[in-house]
Parts: C-alpha cells; sequence; structure tokens
C-alpha cells in the first residue's frame, strides 16, 4: 500500500456552510448578493442564473493577500490542504453572557483536558452558538449604539499558542469573524493568513459535530488571485 495513502471513515456526513441568499448578513462595504436569470425553461430550454457576490460572502475562507498584499491568494491552496481534521471547542455558555468573550489559552487546556491534545495540522474551530442567529441581522452583528460590533472570537495570545505549541492548521468560526466584533485590527485574520493558514467564518451546523474525529473537505472556488471565496465545507463524522 502507498503509504502516503488515506482512509476516511465516517457515519454521515454535514453541511457547515449557510446557504446563499440575497438576505444573508453582510459585512458593510461588501457588495449585495445578487441573482439573475438568464436562460428558462419555457424560453430557452433549460434553467440558468447569474449571480453575484463578495470574496469575503456567506460561509467563506480568507486568502493570505486579503491581509497581506504579495502574498497567495485563494487558488494557490493545494487539494491537500483543504482536507483536514477539525476539532471543536463550545464556548456558547460563555458567549451567551458575554457577546465579547475570546478563547483563552485556559479555555484550551481546559478542553485538552477532556479531549487530549490537539492533533497538529487541525483546523480548530469556535462553536460560539452566533450561527442561530444568522436570520437575523441585528442580532448577528450586534452593533452598539456607536456601530460597534459584539461577537465573540479567538484571543491573539491563544491563535499564537495554537499555531505555535499545537501547530494547527487554521481557524473556523460561525461569526463574521475569527476576530471578535469589536477588534478592528484583523490581528488574528493577519497572523494566520501570514502563514498561508485557514480561515473559515460563518460557519453553521457546529452543533452536530463531536470535540474531535471529523474530518472537513472545504470546496473553494478557485478564483485567480482571489482574496478570499465562498466556500462549501462538509464535514464527514466517525
Amino acid at each position: 500500500m502507498n503509504k502516503n495513502s488515506h482512509t476516511i471513515t465516517y457515519s454521515k456526513i454535514i453541511h457547515l456552510s449557510h446557504i446563499i441568499d440575497i438576505d444573508i448578513p453582510q459585512w458593510t462595504g461588501d457588495p449585495p448578493v445578487e441573482f439573475s436569470t438568464v436562460a428558462n425553461i419555457p424560453e430557452d430550454g433549460y434553467y440558468l442564473r447569474r449571480f453575484s457576490l463578495g470574496e469575503h460572502s456567506a460561509t467563506h475562507m480568507n486568502a493570505p493577500n486579503s491581509f497581506h498584499q504579495h502574498d497567495i491568494g485563494i487558488d494557490q491552496y493545494s487539494a491537500e490542504s483543504l482536507v483536514l481534521p477539525g476539532v471543536v471547542i463550545d464556548v456558547c455558555e460563555a458567549a451567551q453572557l458575554n457577546p465579547d468573550y475570546v478563547l483563552t489559552i485556559a479555555d484550551i487546556l481546559a478542553w485538552e483536558e477532556k479531549n487530549g491534545e490537539i492533533p497538529a495540522g487541525s483546523l480548530v474551530i469556535l462553536y460560539t452558538g452566533w450561527q442561530d442567529k444568522w436570520l437575523d441581522k441585528n442580532a448577528f452583528f450586534n452593533r452598539d449604539s456607536q456601530g460597534i460590533m459584539h461577537f465573540p472570537g479567538f484571543s491573539y495570545d491563544a491563535t499564537q499558542f495554537l499555531w505555535e505549541k499545537r501547530q494547527i492548521a487554521g481557524l473556523g468560526i460561525d461569526t463574521h469573524g475569527v476576530d471578535p466584533g469589536k477588534d478592528q485590527t484583523f490581528d488574528i485574520n493577519s497572523l494566520v493568513l501570514a502563514q498561508q493558514g485557514i480561515i473559515l467564518e460563518n460557519l453553521t451546523n457546529l452543533n452536530q459535530l463531536p470535540a474531535t474525529g471529523t474530518t472537513l473537505m472545504i470546496g473553494i472556488l478557485r478564483l485567480r488571485d482571489g482574496s478570499g471565496s465562498p466556500v462549501g465545507v462538509l464535514a464527514l463524522i466517525p
């Protein structure tokens, strides 16, 4: 047997991507989601639509060149890098009490006490419960009277720990950013993408995932020099 061959066993497959529609929550400044009919069955014999949306809209993956000008685009990620193990850290209870909650190193160590050390090459997914707010834009972005957003994310220290001490492959979250909402520095994105890691945002159905054992398959649109791409993410559950 080829020493590089892999076997994936699973009992079920789950979509981790939201359905794309015209009324999804959009980051300020992003282009709207648009659909227009190009052909229909009565007149043309087939049905076809044109669609338009930003590279960082819906469930999406960011590319290094979105924060580092001369780095790679989304089309340069290898196929192998897009199939990887996932671990899920649940902070829903803390995030419900504090929408500005950030994952800490202490949270990671507590999770590892129960589940074992996070394997190298994993995508670490933060389940905050924000996926349930997707259909309510006001609740999803949770802006205050000054327009500042309040939703949970990763702390810089925890991200640095995961990258340097656990050699993870990237981060995922069910909010619109791995950086917490009130932090507009995008330091978490910048840190991971500088190493050509993976950033997934606006994930869903995280409540259906076990803490460990999931295999993730990320389907990107290979947009040349793309700053990111809407993605179809599948979770293969053991």
